[in-house]
């Protein structure tokens, strides 16, 4: 029996030493498992020394002569770019510009408590911010150009996306500058953020006298400073940065309660603008879907559009066959399926006279002109004949009346693609404009179409002249022509 108990208390033996062998394993496998992503995650990897990251973020408080002009030129860049509406020129600006090292230093000495370390960094934020101001405003009260460009007015309504992109940038800039190898992280944190931009768009704002692109811009400058300091503050945190301990804890609580209810405040007005921004592209993709889903007509077709989302109101113009009011009340009562709820229809159909007929030239076909110029035609219309009766007699010595039905005629002859051309004028805001109607078998590309409207302005004296060509394809030549004539039918 001895040795039955020996042989078991062996075996007992080998299988806990199997045991705590497996145990080991899987110990060891969960090691390296938390070693590669504690590797992978590792902020301190390639760190600069604490001592070095001290002596940056003080150098950064030096107020020098070079980087003052470097500051200067960058406002002046960034100036110029903004007035030419060049984003290669902007993102140069933004490359060469001081700014950034500065706000750093502020979410610094946050974090390290170090206040004087925070005073030295606003002196020299302050003077950059004023600098910059004063460069970009005189360049824009010296410059001909004053009027607002597509970049000018990209950095007046900041949103929620320019708090993250701040607030990332910032994080990215900051574990960037700390390393001992730079990398291009800061070139490319420079560019996200961009801070010169809107500090130069704010400095137009000074120049021109309009309040509104004054404080968009600065505001979009302020969100990007405070959130990049912020983020550097983070970072400094989770690295571990010794305090310098130059204020209490007491005091320290109080300084960070104020930081964040600066950046509450700071970000709830971007997150309106986010939020209208985005309420806006719906209503512009829903009336875009209402459009093109709705005004389909076989004889008719849509030629302008405008909405107003604050008045809820969409405006067409509308060329072919009239649309019966019938037909409008139907297109009325789709808008909701579309999200347009409460919206209302304002359709325009106008009308021009055809001067190619000779046996009726009083014959009607219906066209859309200009969007500055319909409401104009709209009342002048009934009174159009007799104003251009005065016209040509007041101005009788002055110049021969054009015969549109000979300039038809003609053109049908000059350029033989185009079919049923008619001629004719109508008055606008600037005058007499000359029009050409036609149709064509083949779609006409903007050189051809250029080419034939300087025929026509030629050939009438008028510099204003307009064309409207419609490509009929062979196969739906006859259905057309049918329709035409059921048109004019019912006209007569």
């Amino acid at each position: 029996m001895s040795k039955v108990t020996e042989k078991a208390d062996e075996i007992d033996k080998d299988i806990h030493k199997e045991i705590k062998k497996i145990k080991e394993e899987r110990r060891e496998k969960r090691t390296g498992v938390r070693k590669f992503f504690s590797d992978m995650l590792n902020m301190h990897d390639g760190m600069m020394s604490y001592e070095a990251i001290d002596e940056m973020m003080l150098e950064n408080t030096v107020i020098h002569g070079p980087n003052m002009w470097i500051l200067c030129l960058a406002a002046l860049i960034a100036s110029i770019g903004l007035n030419m509406n060049s984003t290669a020129v902007i993102i140069g600006a933004m490359l060469i510009s001081p700014l950034m090292s500065g706000i750093m230093t502020m979410g610094y000495s946050l974090a390290v408590r170090d206040l004087r370390l925070l005073r030295r960094a606003l002196l020299r934020f302050g003077t950059q911010v004023v600098i910059s101001l004063i460069s970009s405003t005189v360049y824009f009260l010296i410059t001909p150009i004053d009027t607002p460009t597509a970049e000018m007015i990209a950095r007046t309504s900041p949103t929620i996306w320019d708090v993250l992109i701040a607030l990332f940038g910032g994080i990215a800039g900051a574990i960037g500058n700390t390393r001992e190898k730079k990398g291009n992280v800061i070139p490319g944190v420079a560019i996200a953020t961009a801070l010169m931009p809107p500090l130069c768009t704010a400095g137009y704002g000074i120049a021109s006298g309009q309040p509104s692109f004054f404080l968009g811009a600065f505001y979009l400058f302020l969100i990007n400073t405070l959130f990049i300091s912020l983020s550097t503050m983070i970072v400094t945190l989770m690295l571990r940065v010794p305090y310098h301990k130059s204020v209490s804890d007491k005091r320290q609580k109080a300084i960070n309660r104020g930081v964040a209810a600066i950046t509450v405040i700071a970000a709830v007005p971007s997150v309106f603008f986010g939020a209208s921004t985005v309420y806006g592209s719906i209503m512009d993709k829903n009336i875009s879907s209402y459009l093109s889903g709705e005004f389909v007509f076989p004889s008719t077709s849509l030629v302008k559009s405008s909405a107003d989302k604050n008045a809820k109101s969409i405006s067409v113009s509308l060329v072919g066959t009239p649309i019966s009011d019938e037909v409008i009340s139907m297109l009325e009562q789709e808008m909701p399926k579309y999200g347009l709820d409460g919206y209302t229809l304002s359709v325009t159909q106008n009308s021009v006279i055809d001067m190619t007929d000779a046996e009726d030239s009083t014959d009607k076909i219906t066209i859309a002109l200009q969007e500055n110029r319909i409401e104009e035609l709209q009342q002048q219309i009934s009174e159009q004949e007799e104003e251009i009766s005065g016209l040509k007699a007041e101005n009788s010595g002055l110049k021969d009346v054009i015969d549109y039905e000979a300039v038809a005629e003609k053109a049908a002859k000059v350029f033989p693609e185009l079919s049923n051309v008619r001629c004719g004028s109508t008055s606008g805001t600037g005058g007499d404009h000359a029009i050409l109607l036609a149709e064509t078998q083949i779609q006409l590309d903007e050189n051809a179409q250029q080419h034939i409207r300087n025929w026509l302005a030629a050939e009438t004296g008028n510099s204003e002249a307009e064309l409207y060509i419609t490509c009929d394809p062979p196969e739906t030549a006859e259905s057309t022509l049918e329709s035409t004539a059921e048109a004019t039918a019912e006209t007569e």
